[in-house]
């Protein structure tokens, strides 16, 4: 687990090199096809050498949750330990490790006239007006969803208008375990300074590497649209609002940057509430030796390849 640009997907190759394990990615893009640069996903050959599951699975135009995920997961998960193997979860999309462990709350579907509501006092109130009210309401689910996210503000709003209690009461009290014990390796540079410029880089070369290519590609399609979970990501928002010349390239640069250093922030501060976490440095480079020496003492039944 870590923030974006932290050098997991690195360390699970290096760890999949020594221990018998398959790796699972956790990453809400990765399960795209055709969003390769601008999600950072391993190269084909590594790929070929090392599988990641739930990679390349759906088309941009399809939907995926956390739901999904984490039955998804589960299967796979049980089907890699039948082959005497372990599960090694990797990635950035908390949400999605947060399902897996405790579950998804059964949450209530979409009401048409609620929605209709929200949308009128998204237009009297503006989207910082209903963002106030959800941090009344739910102060918990206010400080985790992003304030220009009107989509999960109104969702948010949407549940505690139709069911009285709040989005965190309904997932709190829902509560379904992992039924395995899970170890938390969390790689992040210690200094905040290092992964913005780290950040800053990598987004550099997607660039360089033809990343607005990728997306101008997905948008001469005809049937993606900014709405599309997958035209969401971080970085490919930015893009299609700079192939729609609403703003010039330096600034979407800028805008791109800035939305994932964000993005790593949620994911740092999330992060910091797993107890359990056992917490890596990766400012210098990869913490592998640490790594390896924490599991060699942790999980001696583990057998090196």
């Amino acid at each position: 687990m870590g923030p974006t640009a932290a050098g997991k997907t690195d360390l699970a190759i290096e760890i999949a090199k020594l221990y018998p394990v398959e790796i699972i990615s956790v990453d809400s893009a990765l399960v795209y096809r055709g969003m390769n640069i601008g999600t950072a996903k391993p190269e084909p050959n590594v790929l070929a050498e090392f599988p990641h599951h739930l990679v390349d699975i759906l088309d941009p135009t399809d939907s995926y949750s956390a739901g999904k995920f984490r039955i998804d997961a589960l299967s796979l998960m049980a089907d890699i330990i039948k082959r005497g193997k372990v599960p090694l979860l990797v990635g950035g999309t908390m949400l999605y490790f947060k399902a897996l462990q405790y579950g998804m709350a059964d949450l209530p579907n979409a009401d048409p006239q609620i929605r209709s509501n929200l949308e009128q006092e998204l237009k009297l109130n503006g989207l910082a007006g209903l963002h106030a009210r959800l941090a009344e309401v739910d102060p918990i689910s206010a400080a985790r969803i992003n304030p220009n996210d009107p989509q999960r503000i109104q969702r948010a709003l949407e549940v505690y208008d139709i069911t009285g209690k709040s989005m965190t009461e309904l997932t709190e009290s829902d509560q379904y375990e992992l039924p395995y014990n899970v170890i938390k390796l969390i790689i992040s540079p210690f200094k905040r300074q290092i992964l913005h410029e780290r950040i800053k880089k990598r987004y550099n070369k997607m660039i360089y590497n033809g990343f607005i290519d990728e997306v101008r590609t997905l948008y001469a399609r005809g049937d993606c649209h900014p709405n599309l979970p997958a035209i969401r990501a971080v970085g490919y928002r930015q893009a299609w609002s700079f192939l729609s010349n609403e703003y010039d390239k330096d600034t979407f640069i800028d805008k791109a940057v800035i939305a994932t250093r964000q993005m790593a922030k949620r994911q740092l501060t999330w992060l910091r509430g797993q107890d359990d976490g056992i917490w890596f440095d990766s400012g210098t480079g990869l913490p592998l030796d640490a790594v390896l020496s924490f599991l060699t003492d942790r999980c001696p039944e583990l057998m090196v390849k």
